[in-house]
């Protein structure tokens, strides 16, 4: 792809949106208040934390202009705070298929918060092992969460209704190709924003990549993902580089639609270090317990990198009742 960034980017807000976000927010509270009465208290999606680690963030010098916005406007070290997760709503085996999430939160930012009440505490980034969103906008996807909570049976009624006999087995495949997609382990795999924010006036995804130097697969992660990435960090430091993937026309780079998985190139601006520790320390035990307590929201962010499209601002009113409902800390 040789298209330069470009500022043209739109959001496209429909006025019902408030409505049926609120609406939203009190399905996925009513699962979340279902799944703690079983599990505990805890996040609606990706409950099951498999690790806490803490490490710096490093932005690199001499970026090019239309990258050097927000976090990335100066070169320098910022405290990280990552939180490794399974994606589903319950606590399951680390073997079943599913989504995996890893979650940072960045320290010592300086600008106005993305929510407009005062300065930003933080940058926080939360990331898939996917290059692009399951729905392209968050209605779908609220229908499929909730159809899904209710079991197998209930989410094939679900996907004939919606699609079709033939659209259903179309979206079970899809569906199979994503929570199947094959996973070596937390600390060797690429995660992606797979939505848009802005980076000043331009829009951007986000990506990290691991070092080589994390290893290879190990034949027993699956069954353990922690230990996997324990043992890893408890021998060596671990490091990904992170990467800015820009906005450059609609068709190419859509904004509203996150189910496209953008083309363009990424551009490096920072590293990520997590120096060796002993997650199972009791210095290991209190930053988990700490993280788990907390919250990683990409509305809790720099106002330079505002989330963008229809399920960015879902998130804005769903996040905020899921944080709401289990007490959590900021």
């Amino acid at each position: 792809m040789t298209q330069a960034p470009s500022t043209r980017w739109q959001e496209r807000i429909a006025p019902d949106e408030q409505v049926r976000y609120e609406q939203a927010a009190q399905q996925i509270v009513a699962i979340q208040r279902q799944r703690s009465e079983r599990f505990g208290t805890g996040r609606a999606l990706h409950r099951k934390g498999i690790t806490a680690a803490h490490g710096e963030l490093t932005v690199a010098a001499g970026l090019p202009p239309h990258a050097a916005h927000g976090l990335f406007a100066q070169p320098g070290r910022h405290e990280v705070w990552l939180r490794l997760s399974n994606g589903g709503m319950d606590r399951a085996a680390d073997r079943k298929p599913d989504i995996r999430g890893f979650s940072l939160r960045v320290f010592g930012v300086s600008g106005d918060s993305a929510l407009g009440n005062g300065p930003a505490k933080s940058q926080d980034f939360t990331l898939i092992n996917q290059d692009a969103f399951s729905t392209s906008g968050s209605a779908e996807f609220i229908e499929f969460v909730v159809a899904a909570s209710q079991g197998g049976t209930a989410l094939l009624k679900f996907l004939v209704r919606r699609y079709g006999v033939l659209g259903a087995v179309g979206q079970v495949r899809k569906a199979l190709r994503t929570f199947g997609k094959p996973f070596g382990g937390f600390a060797i795999e690429p995660f992606n924003s797979v939505l848009p924010m802005a980076c000043g006036p331009y829009a951007v995804r986000v990506r990290v990549t691991p070092d080589p130097a994390n290893g290879a697969p190990s034949a027993g992660a699956p069954g353990d993902w922690n230990t996997d990435f324990s043992n890893r960090l408890a021998q060596r430091p671990l490091a990904w580089d992170m990467a800015l993937q820009f906005f450059t026309e609609e068709a190419v780079t859509p904004i509203e639609d996150a189910s496209v998985a953008w083309p363009t190139p990424w551009l490096t601006v920072a590293r990520l270090t997590l120096p060796a520790q002993d997650t199972g320390s009791a210095a290991g035990a209190a930053l988990s317990e700490q993280v788990e307590g907390s919250v990683f929201d990409p509305w809790q962010a720099l106002a330079e990198h505002r989330p963008l499209g229809d399920v960015q601002r879902a998130r804005k009113v769903v996040y905020f009742a899921s944080q709401k409902a289990r007490g959590a800390a900021s």
